[in-house]
C-alpha cells in the first residue's frame, strides 16, 4: 500500500514537473508566488517544491494525505542527505538512530541505545561502559570522574573533587584554587598595588609643632579568595610643622611647661620640709626617752644608796 502511495506521488510529480517545463517564465514566477517556498526551482501550488536550486536539499513533509516539498539547506533531524546529478534528497535514518550519516552509519542513538561503530546497541561490550550523557559506549572514566572523553580524559568530577588538565583533584595543586561554581582548579589572582604618592602636607596634631603626614596606594589587581593578600595601603610618618610661631616658642620652654616644672618643683621642696620636720620630731622624741631613762635609773640608784644607809 505504501509502495502504491510513493508511486503516485512520485507521478503526480513528475506531471506538475513535465507541466513546469513548458510554461514560461512568467507564468513560473506567477506560481512560485501562489504556492511554492523560497529556495525553489520548480513547484506545484498544491505540492510546493518539486525541484531545489542548486546544493539544497528537498525534503517532503506530510500534510495529512499530501506530501509538501520543501528545499533546505541541510536535512532535519532524523534525516541525511544524499546528492545526485539529478537532485538532492532528504532520507530517513534508521529507526534506532536520531541523526544518522547515512542509512548504515547512525551518529546519535536514541534514548536507551548505545553508539559503538555506527550502530546502535542496547548494551556495551565488555570492555567499554554506557553512556547516558553522549549515549554512547565509552571507556572507562578516570577515578572520581563522573564523565569523561575516554580513560585518560574527565570533563566533570565527582563531588568534592575539581577538574584540572582533565584529572580529578581533591586539593587543588600550588597556584590554583578551587572554584565552587565550576568544580574546577582555576589559578590563583595575587593582589597588585600601584607605586606611593607623593607625602601629602604636615597638619598638626596637638599644640606644640610636632604633625603628621601621609601618602596612599592604589590597589591594581583585586586578589582571589586564596591569593596573596594586598599590603596598607595607606603610610604616615611624624613631621615638623613649619610655622614661625612654632620656632619662636622652640627657643625656650613653653609657659605651660614651666608652670609645670615650678610646681614640680615647688612640690619637691615641700616634701623635702616635710620629711626633714618629721626627722627633727624623731630626734625630739628619742632624746626624750633618753633623758626619762636616766632620770629612772638615777632614782633607782638613789634609793639603793638610802637603804644601805639605814641598814648600817
Amino acid at each position: 500500500m505504501q509502495l502504491l502511495l510513493i508511486s503516485i506521488v512520485l507521478i503526480l510529480h513528475w506531471m506538475e514537473y513535465a507541466n513546469c517545463q513548458h510554461h514560461t517564465s512568467r507564468h513560473r514566477q506567477h506560481e512560485r508566488g501562489l504556492g511554492c517556498l523560497g529556495g525553489c526551482l520548480t513547484c506545484s501550488a498544491s505540492n510546493g517544491c518539486l525541484t531545489c536550486m542548486p546544493r539544497l536539499f528537498i525534503h517532503l513533509e506530510r500534510d495529512g494525505m499530501r506530501q509538501i516539498g520543501v528545499c533546505l539547506a541541510s536535512c532535519p533531524k532524523g534525516f541525511f542527505g544524499t546528492r545526485s546529478p539529478e537532485k538532492n534528497d532528504c532520507s530517513k535514518c534508521g529507526s534506532e538512530c536520531e541523526t544518522c550519516f547515512d542509512k548504515n552509519f547512525c551518529t546519535r542513538c536514541r534514548a536507551g541505545s548505545y553508539l559503538h561503530k555506527g550502530k546502535c546497541q542496547e548494551s556495551c561490550p565488555d570492555d567499554l561502559v554506557p553512556s547516558d550523557i553522549k549515549r554512547e559506549c565509552v571507556a572507562p572514566c578516570p577515578v572520581n570522574c563522573e564523565s569523561c572523553l575516554n580513560s585518560d580524559t574527565c570533563t566533570r568530577c565527582m563531588s568534592g573533587h575539581y577538574l584540572l588538565h582533565g584529572q580529578c583533584h581533591s586539593i587543588c595543586p600550588e597556584e590554583f584554587e578551587p572554584s565552587e561554581q565550576s568544580m574546577d582548579c582555576i589559578p590563583k589572582v595575587h593582589c597588585e598595588v600601584g607605586e606611593w604618592s607623593e607625602w601629602g602636607p604636615c597638619s598638626r596634631i596637638g599644640k606644640n609643632c610636632i604633625g603628621e603626614e601621609s601618602r596612599t596606594r592604589k590597589v591594581l589587581q583585586t586578589p582571589s579568595p586564596q591569593g596573596n593578600p594586598c599590603p596598607s595601603t595607606l603610610e604616615k610618618r611624624e613631621c615638623v610643622v613649619k610655622k614661625k610661631r612654632c620656632g619662636k616658642r622652640d627657643k625656650g620652654p613653653h609657659k605651660g611647661e614651666q608652670k609645670n616644672r615650678n610646681n614640680r618643683k615647688e612640690k619637691t621642696n615641700s616634701e623635702g620640709r616635710r620629711e626633714r620636720k618629721r626627722e627633727r620630731e624623731r630626734e625630739r622624741e628619742l632624746g626624750t626617752r633618753e633623758d626619762n631613762s636616766r632620770n629612772k635609773t638615777e632614782q633607782r640608784r638613789r634609793r639603793t644608796q638610802s637603804r644601805d644607809t639605814i641598814v648600817e
